[in-house]
């Protein structure tokens, strides 16, 4: 998967969605705001005194994830329980206030709605924070006969969506019956299920769903390990997604971005853009809602992430669960979107180095590689492609004319330094070319500090030239596969050996205008093979 999604490639995705049919099972929960200033600490008691000015519900839970959807330009059903009492009736008032179908929701006289109450302060003026959360519910699961009656309310409807959202808080809803029954029935209807899963040792339940996106809390109690850093991420993923028979697994890490994770063994971390966090409710829902509207659009995992992750980004710059529209996405996307591209990417190292600022500021990776790059050829863009999808845009830096002497003899390089980065350059997924004297890179890698560092070939990691610099700084060596029986040297070599064998008859041109007047015999050859060569290589 190419994770080099760019904000005007995302543009042109959510201004093309559509309105795609999505169905969201799970706990309905109704969210409760009080929201005040937080003037003083009590004389009761050392607490703050909040003294409150607005109370505000809005929809919660799966929800909520249903409400984000609708905002977001979708169609969107609710399969779910809620009490029998006054909070069930606003609860379903904001559903149809919203624009959501609620005739999977069923009333349950035996257990009560599930509300969150949050009381918000703000104290001199400063930004609102969250100060306590109270919650009325109950989590024992749904009786038999509540269960026989979501499965079938969920057979009449599945078979009219895109794609089906699971969101599990763990109160009770998604029980083990419900989820096989549900899953059974999408996947013979061929409709994607996506699930949001509860912070459970147990995801024994969700097995042969499409995929789940637990966040890094929730991935680490099902697997018993814990994620230090995002390559460890990726293996939990992988392990998920075999483990449970998945298509895709996807954990999302707050600020370190997405890792994804397919059955096609295709391994990423999607980084996210810094935002300033006020608040993190409702952030792992709205990336659930995205990731769900843009695949239920058509849109690829990459793009479904890309795009998931600036809604995530946005939701935690707000105080408590907020609604996005398509059109704020696009102007934050558009606000942090490059500029024309580059037509001058061939860069001495001080300007490189003031473009590399700007992309750290704006939490991209680079990867960096490095070769001689003489007579560019398959295995070259092969790796290099491979290379491109590990991070957010790549530097490759080429050694000089003079150190290709050094390391290869008098003969080489073929191509001069110029034309080399010329040609390098011109390859879409390459951002910036960087010329080299050292015989090493090693000096290049202290100044640069990329964040991945790529090798192509037979390497071992431990061989690759530098990788000591970069692993001590905290950053990572990758060695790519190689494409068998292509080499520079190689082609040389073929090349020197056509030359020699090539046999030139001696044909000879004769245009005398008289008996004494005669033009001097010239050789006619045939035609020398250049595979991979430069002109000056024909005899």
């Amino acid at each position: 998967m190419d994770c080099r999604a760019r904000s005007h490639d995302l543009v042109e995705v959510i201004e093309n969605l559509g309105t795609p049919q999505l169905l969201v099972v799970g706990d309905l929960i109704l969210d409760r705001y009080t929201w005040g200033d937080a003037e003083r600490v009590s004389q009761e008691a050392p607490v703050i005194l909040l003294r409150a000015q607005r109370r505000e519900d809005r929809l919660g839970g799966a929800a909520n994830v249903a409400h984000m959807i609708a905002s977001l330009g979708g169609n969107v059903s609710t399969v779910g329980v809620t009490g029998k009492d006054s909070d069930a009736q606003k609860l379903r008032d904001l559903l149809l206030e919203s624009g959501i179908h609620d005739s999977g929701v069923i009333g349950d006289p035996l257990r009560p709605t599930t509300v969150k109450e949050r009381f918000i302060g703000q104290i001199e003026g400063r930004h609102a924070h969250q100060m306590l959360r109270v919650d009325h519910e109950v989590r024992h699961p749904i009786d038999t006969d509540l269960e026989s009656e979501l499965c079938d309310r969920l057979e009449m409807l599945i078979p009219d969506q895109d794609l089906i959202l699971v969101s599990d808080y763990d109160k009770g809803v998604c029980t083990p019956r419900v989820m096989s029954f549900l899953i059974q029935c999408a996947r013979k209807l061929g409709v994607p299920v996506i699930v949001d899963p509860c912070r459970t040792s147990d995801y024994e339940k969700y097995r042969y769903a499409t995929a789940i996106t637990p966040n890094r809390l929730e991935a680490q109690a099902a697997t018993g390990q814990t994620i230090t850093e995002p390559e460890v991420a990726l293996k939990l993923a992988e392990q998920l997604q075999e483990q449970l028979d998945l298509n895709a697994a996807i954990i999302t890490l707050d600020a370190d971005g997405i890792a994804f994770v397919d059955q096609h063994h295709e391994r990423q971390i999607i980084p996210t853009r810094k935002r300033q966090v006020y608040d993190i409710t409702g952030a792992g829902d709205m990336v659930l809602a995205m990731i769900g509207l843009c695949l239920a659009g058509g849109c690829d995992y990459q793009k479904a992430l890309g795009l998931a992750n600036t809604a995530g980004g946005l939701e935690v710059e707000r105080v408590g669960v907020a609604v996005l529209t398509r059109q704020e996405i696009i102007e934050d996307l558009k606000q942090h979107q490059p500029g024309p591209r580059k037509t001058l990417k061939v860069l001495p190292v001080q300007a490189l180095l003031q473009e590399i600022r700007q992309h750290r500021q704006d939490n991209q990776k680079m990867v960096f590689t490095n070769g001689c790059f003489d007579l560019l050829h398959v295995g070259h863009i092969t790796y290099l492609q491979e290379a491109a999808a590990l991070g957010d845009y790549m530097v490759v830096a080429i050694n000089s004319d003079s150190s290709v002497r050094q390391l290869k003899g008098e003969q080489r390089p073929v191509i001069s330094q110029k034309d080399r980065a010329a040609m390098l350059a011109a390859m879409e997924v390459i951002d910036y070319v960087v010329i080299f004297d050292e015989l090493t890179p090693h000096t290049l890698l202290e100044q640069l500090k990329p964040e991945i560092l790529v090798k192509g070939g037979t390497y071992s990691v431990k061989e690759v030239v530098g990788r000591e610099i970069v692993e001590n700084y905290g950053g990572r060596v990758v060695v790519t596969g190689c494409t068998e029986g292509i080499s520079t040297s190689d082609i040389i070599e073929q090349v020197k050996t056509e030359n020699k064998n090539q046999v030139h008859p001696p044909h000879t041109l004769t245009a005398p205008h008289s008996e004494s007047d005669t033009i001097t015999p010239l050789p006619i050859r045939k035609p020398v093979s250049n595979r991979g060569g430069n002109p000056s290589d024909i005899p």
